[in-house]
């Protein structure tokens, strides 16, 4: 009774509510309108269906009109919204709506990640009740590849093997500090190193092993809705420069594509020119643009 209290004022309060299990499918016809902007939520939305929204690690908000489920969130570790093909007003209610549900339930999300637009807007009404961002990162392309790629992929990527995790773990660290500006564990055992296992586990984990010392890796981090997102490409940086990244990606999409999803996306800082001029020759093309906000 007490849930149900709360999820009302919620609604009252702002026009959005804490969704229940009922309405998943609901949210993830939502994201079907958007395979590409959505693939995060939809992959948590996803593992929610079999275990549960609690043992998925998160919450989903909804905004309804009129009885009719016209834009969500996923909240967990990351908060994505999912407001695919709304028109200026419906899409300003219903930010506005998510901004005030999520200032009165604080800041848990380490991150708002997800299309541009949809990802500022919130954060604009999030700005005065959450704690102050680390990093915006406002200009961050996003780009598909749905055939074969143009290149030719490297023949020693491979999905990684559970006995590489010794190797696989450090290259995931040091990738994760470059990129985001901390480590990722203390200690051993933690939840970062549970999730480059379950990767490795699940096939979802690519590398090329040089002497035992990983050179490349990358990891497809969401698959869900026919694509499969790639997340964590990385070369050590003595080995930069030989183009490792292209036939590497190649291998990837390849992978990927054959046994995981049709449609391969990642997204990447604009400002990384040799990052995503790889990409493009490898035959990834933009088809919109992310956002990610850093605490």
């Amino acid at each position: 009774m007490e849930l149900r209290r709360s999820a009302l004022v919620d609604r009252q309060a702002s026009g959005a509510a804490v969704l229940g299990a009922g309405d998943l499918a609901g949210v993830l016809a939502l994201c079907a309108l958007d395979p590409v902007g959505s693939v995060l939520a939809a992959t948590r939305l996803e593992h929610a269906t079999g275990v549960g929204l609690r043992s998925a690690g998160g919450e989903v908000w909804g905004y309804r009109e009129d009885g009719t489920l016209l834009a969500a969130c996923w909240a967990g570790a990351n908060l994505v919204p999912i407001l695919p093909g709304l028109d200026a007003p419906t899409r300003r209610r219903s930010l506005e709506a998510f901004g005030t549900l999520g200032a009165s339930r604080g800041r848990r999300s380490s991150s708002i990640v997800g299309p541009r637009d949809d990802v500022l807007g919130l954060w604009a009404w999030l700005r005065s009740a959450w704690p102050a961002a680390r990093d915006v990162r406002d200009d961050q392309p996003s780009m598909v590849i749905d055939a074969d790629p143009l290149l030719a992929a490297d023949p020693a990527v491979r999905r990684s093997r559970p006995d590489e995790l010794d190797a696989v773990l450090p290259a995931c660290v040091a990738m994760f500090t470059e990129e985001v500006g901390y480590s990722p564990v203390s200690g051993t055992g933690g939840y970062y190193e549970a999730r480059v296992r379950a990767m490795i586990a699940e096939g979802r984990s690519f590398v090329r092993v040089e002497g035992g010392r990983v050179v490349f890796k990358a990891e497809v981090a969401a698959v869900a809705g026919g694509v499969g997102q790639v997340q964590g490409v990385w070369v050590t940086p003595d080995r930069r420069g030989e183009r490792l990244s292209e036939g590497g990606m190649a291998a990837v999409v390849e992978a990927t594509r054959a046994s995981l999803a049709p449609t391969v996306s990642l997204y990447a800082n604009a400002y990384n020119v040799r990052a995503i001029a790889a990409y493009r020759a490898v035959g990834f093309r933009q088809v919109g643009t992310y956002a990610t906000v850093l605490f």
